[in-house]
């Protein structure tokens, strides 16, 4: 596919994309005025020129309210990415200062990860750069993509190690440790019981992003039950770390759960937490090292100078 020329682009009036990407967020031409700070007469205008050009309704009416069309859910997840690398762009270079800024940053990370970081993250944001517009999207199944496009299209993604991470054009430093823990219904006829390997192997088992068929190294968790050397009977999958406890309480069934959220979660959900068993591979569980990764491009950007710095900072606290 040829690359759009200059003049092409020179024809486009970029100021459409902010208005694309608020009219798609929120499916409402009054408040998708609001937010870009305009009339509602010319955010409709701006619809109406965006329709043109895509030759798509891209909102259509269902019962009252506004929804996307197909090409508006697509360009939906598209505008984001390409309106967080135009800031990024003309930001470039530009003395940046916290406390008066209305820059957007964008990260990629895990449920697990707002539950540690989140609340500090939140009301450091609100204390020291109040304008600040913080956009965080969840790691989904699908997340193996290309990490080197992804990172180029954010400002940048938490999680541990693995060999996709493994890239020249990847920077990283580490945010905070965890480590593997079991999880059991307080219940479970085997709560009290030596939990060696292979009496985890019998057991069902919720795995959060477990994939349909075999295991994947990008997820952390599957590491762990390589060292213990189980291949699990998963009875539940699910796409988030936070409803793994959920899914364990009043059954019978185990899974494997970060420290961190066990211990918070386990006392009001009727759970107990439990060590990871030796393994003839390795004596105990590896540390779960959580790491921000972000493309190279941005070393020199100074607005993310400041957010790398902050998020080490807390971090550091948790």
């Amino acid at each position: 596919m040829r690359a759009p020329s200059s003049s092409h682009l020179a024809n486009l009036d970029l100021n459409l994309l902010v208005s694309l990407r608020e009219l798609l967020r929120e499916r409402n031409v009054t408040r998708a005025a609001a937010r870009v700070g305009v009339t509602q007469p010319a955010a409709s205008a701006a619809l109406s020129r965006l329709r043109r050009h895509f030759d798509d309704e891209l909102l259509t009416r269902h019962h009252g309210s506004y929804v996307l069309t197909p090409l508006g859910a697509q360009l939906a997840e598209q505008v984001e990415g390409v309106c967080a690398a135009a800031e990024r762009l003309f930001g470039t270079g530009r003395r940046f200062d916290p406390a008066t800024t209305r820059r957007g940053f964008t990260l990629l990370l895990a449920d697990y990860t707002i539950a540690v970081l989140g609340t500090a993250l939140s009301a450091a944001l609100a204390a020291r750069a109040p304008g600040v517009e913080l956009r965080l999207r969840l790691v989904r199944e699908a997340f193996t993509a290309d990490i080197g496009e992804t990172s180029r299209l954010i400002d940048g993604v938490v999680a541990p190690p693995s060999p996709r991470f493994d890239r020249p054009d990847l920077r990283s430093v580490e945010l905070f440790r965890d480590r593997w823990v079991l999880l059991l219904d307080a219940d479970h006829p085997a709560a009290d019981d030596e939990l060696t390997p292979a009496a985890l192997a019998v057991l069902p088992w919720v795995v959060p992003f477990a994939p349909d068929r075999g295991f994947s190294t990008a997820v952390p968790m599957t590491r762990e039950l390589a060292r213990l050397g189980i291949e699990p009977d998963t009875r539940v999958r699910v796409e988030s770390y936070l409803a793994v406890p959920h899914l364990v309480a009043g059954t019978d069934r185990v899974a494997l759960v970060q420290e961190r959220l066990a211990r918070e979660v386990a006392p009001r959900l009727g759970l107990v937490v439990r060590e990871c068993p030796a393994s003839e591979r390795a004596p105990a569980a590896a540390e779960i090292r959580e790491r921000f990764w972000w493309h190279a491009d941005l070393d020199g950007d100074p607005g993310h100078r400041w957010l790398r710095e902050l998020l080490v900072e807390l971090g550091a606290e948790v």
